[in-house]
């Protein structure tokens, strides 16, 4: 059974700046959001994606680098247990922020704690893109988005870019 794709939503909705619950357990229902969520992120050409950007404020993310990645990673209740003093920047892309990107530093390397799929304990050494995927997504159940990194007049151009295209796609 394929889930069906949920509404990515975007700047400034407030709930992109809200901090997410944990989750009690992976149970049926949790594994049919983490499912549907894989396919969002897929149906808009993503590498992640967080609870918060379809709407809801539970610590689920999702993330499949393809060809560049492990697989599809869906993690609920990820927290970092270490992060290399070595920093790394890159651009980075979000759904939530469509067309646009922001150039963020992070810790170049991370370990990361999660419950699995299967509601199962397991851990993630990650660097590179996928250290910087998963540092993303866990930002944004924190209520961070990558262009909070940014100052405020670039931070507050790029919303104003976003909600003028979304008007002119609404035209459409």
């Amino acid at each position: 059974m394929t889930a069906s794709p949920l509404a990515i939503i975007t700047v400034p909705h407030p709930v992109l700046k809200q901090k997410a619950a944990e989750v009690a357990r992976v149970d049926d229902a949790v594994r049919a959001q983490m499912d549907a969520m894989l396919a969002t992120m897929r149906a808009a050409a993503g590498i992640g994606l967080a609870a918060n950007q379809v709407g809801l404020l539970n610590r689920v993310l999702v993330m499949d680098l393809g060809e560049e990645g492990p697989g599809p990673i869906r993690m609920a209740n990820p927290r970092v247990l270490w992060a290399s003093e070595e920093r790394s920047a890159m651009d980075e892309g979000c759904l939530s922020i469509p067309g646009q990107q922001a150039l963020v530093e992070r810790p170049a390397r991370v370990r990361v704690a999660y419950l699995d799929h299967d509601g199962r304990a397991a851990e993630l050494e990650a660097s590179g893109l996928l250290s910087h995927c998963v540092q993303h997504e866990m930002d944004h159940l924190d209520g961070i988005l990558c262009i909070d990194y940014l100052s405020r007049l670039k931070r507050d151009i790029i919303v104003r870019k976003v909600q003028r295209a979304t008007r002119e796609a609404a035209r459409l």
